[in-house]
């Protein structure tokens, strides 16, 4: 097994490998699926967060072996340099990853959990959340910032900020991290990084007034940039699922 963990976390190497270890039978899950499971385990004083990768199949297998990082270094990685940039993310920890001599198998990324109130997807599914308003501005100068540090979040999606609240004091954290890029951003990479986002037309508007209030760029250039790519979006996401369901569709005749 190859063992990448934090030295401030040293203490807690045989713990987290007995979670690992027992990952399937122990801890308490958050989220789980096809492709990766997210679980809760106490280990001493802390909670921490260990997310487990699905094998990958027989030609990634090999990719990630000897070609490739892993999600789990990825996510690592990635998170030290979020830290490293004063950007929010819960406190990476580790990674492990599970291989033979030719192939890659599991992988596992271990953070510190963090508490938060609201994920952006619950400010979604909710408008008239307290301060929606004031949130979604904050949370636009967030993404500003990640920008104007070449943060490029290639998962930039609902589910993948938390979000601190504090008597009007608003803290973003991102999570699920393997896939970011780290460089200049050209003005319709920043904008279109927003495309994920929201599927509302007031959202789209409110986050486009503010990008354009912290950049100096002209507000209807923006939005009109930013909802073309969230209705382009929109359209390949509900594609994909319309092609899904014929695929099965015809495998069950």
């Amino acid at each position: 097994m190859n063992i990448k963990i934090s030295d401030k976390f040293l203490a807690f190497k045989d713990d987290i490998e007995n979670c690992i270890n027992n990952f399937s039978a122990s801890g308490t899950l958050l989220s789980g699926g096809d492709r990766n499971s997210l679980k809760t385990f106490k280990v001493k004083d802390r909670v921490l967060n260990i997310k487990s990768f699905k094998i990958p199949n027989l030609v990634n297998q090999v990719v990630y072996k000897f070609f490739r990082k892993s999600k789990a270094q990825r996510s690592f990685e990635y998170a030290s340099k979020l830290m490293a940039l004063n950007v929010g993310t819960p406190q990476p920890i580790a990674y492990y990853e599970k291989t033979t001599s030719f192939l890659f198998k599991n992988s596992y990324y271990v953070s510190e959990h963090l508490d938060y109130d609201i994920t952006y997807r619950e400010l979604m599914l909710n408008l008239d959340y307290p301060n929606n308003e004031k949130i979604l501005r904050a949370f636009t100068r967030f993404t500003f910032n990640l920008h104007k540090k070449g943060i490029n979040f290639l998962d930039h999606s609902p589910g993948n900020t938390l979000i601190q609240i504090n008597n009007g004091d608003y803290k973003f954290y991102l999570v699920d991290l393997n896939r970011m890029e780290f460089k200049h951003m050209s003005f319709n990479t920043r904008i279109r990084n927003f495309e994920r986002l929201s599927v509302h037309e007031s959202v789209v508007r409110i986050m486009s007034d503010e990008y354009a209030k912290c950049s100096g760029e002209d507000f209807q250039k923006i939005f009109n940039l930013m909802w073309s790519s969230t209705q382009k979006f929109q359209d390949k996401f509900y594609r994909k699922i319309r092609l899904k369901k014929k695929l099965l569709f015809w495998r069950k005749k």
